[in-house]
């Protein structure tokens, strides 16, 4: 699977980057965020186009697992 590190983007931009990649890896990817805002908008774009997010807290940034 795929790993799309957004850290440093501010929104939009990880909500772009991560539709631009699930285009290339449809079956999914890994998206790192820094911030909650990006955490929040990446996971309501992905559910809203039919994936399934598991998130994982580190430190300083959130691991969402995007897959179907």
């Amino acid at each position: 699977m795929k790993t799309l590190d957004t850290s440093g983007y501010s929104c939009p931009e990880p909500v772009i980057m991560t539709k631009k990649a699930l285009k290339e890896s449809p079956e999914g990817l890994t998206v790192i965020v820094d911030n909650r805002a990006s955490r929040e908008n990446v996971t309501r774009y992905a559910m809203a186009v039919g994936y399934n997010v598991e998130t994982e807290e580190g430190r300083g940034c959130w691991t969402l697992k995007i897959s179907k």
